[in-house]
């Protein structure tokens, strides 16, 4: 057994978890307040608009919605080829190096006028959130989404549902984060909104600072591990089993 190390999985904490839910509800708020009153976090709507235009054979307007759904595509297919290529660094993980383009992305966005560059902004967003939403999956063994809250919605009244009919305490707690984790989603697009009212384009600071602050907790997780055992806190949940996988 000592030879079997257990390690706690720093990305897949309900910590950074509701950090990135944070992060993604303050990108919702600033593309729908700031460029052209667009929710470029999910893509449902796109194909639905996109769909509605081929019915109207309006290619032109059809394609405008293609762009963002491609643009998520790609998102998803560059987080997946960091992680293939990128293995199992012992310094530098392919989740850090995800987090720097997704900082570098919002730098980008934030240089974009507002207007006649909306179209462009909200695509870059759409390439953002496929990453973020490829790349974070999980907390404590359960998965979820941080851009968007239709899934965490229903998996908060699944796990309310087997809570009420088996009574296990585990299943309380899992509806419980869930609802947690929708609602710093809300508490990210209050802030997303009112720093879009207080600073315009340059909200997107807020954005990039909490992103510093996830990539900072997953490269001092040793010296974080350390603090919560010493102090008995239990911000890092439950210990994870990372036999053969980076953490």
């Amino acid at each position: 057994m000592e030879n079997m190390q257990i390690k706690k999985r720093i990305s897949e904490t309900f910590l950074v978890a509701s950090l990135l839910a944070v992060v993604g509800g303050f990108l919702d708020a600033y593309t729908y307040l700031y460029r052209g009153r667009v929710f470029a976090n999910g893509q449902t709507g796109n194909l639905v608009l996109m769909g509605l235009r081929i019915g109207e054979q309006d290619w032109k307007r059809a394609l405008y919605y293609l762009l963002p759904i491609c643009a998520f595509l790609t998102g998803i297919l560059i987080a997946e080829a960091v992680r293939f290529w990128m293995k199992d660094d012992k310094i530098i993980k392919w989740r850090h190096v995800i987090l720097v383009i997704e900082i570098t992305a919002l730098l980008i966005v934030m240089c974009l006028p507002q207007g006649s560059y909306d179209s462009a902004a909200n695509i870059i967003v759409s390439f953002i959130c496929a990453l973020q939403t490829q790349t974070f999956r999980f907390f404590n063994g359960k998965s979820y989404i941080s851009v968007m809250c239709t899934g965490n919605l229903r998996s908060a009244a699944a796990e309310y549902f087997l809570f009420r009919e088996k009574r296990e305490k585990q299943h309380r707690k899992n509806a419980v984060e869930y609802i947690a984790i929708i609602t710093f989603f809300v508490a990210g697009a209050c802030l997303g909104g009112r720093m879009v009212e207080l600073f315009g384009g340059n909200a997107l600071w807020g954005a990039i600072v909490l992103l510093l602050v996830i990539m900072i907790l997953l490269l001092m997780r040793k010296q974080l591990i350390f603090l919560c055992e010493k102090y008995n806190l239990n911000w890092l949940d439950e210990p994870e089993r990372c036999l053969n996988r980076d953490c």
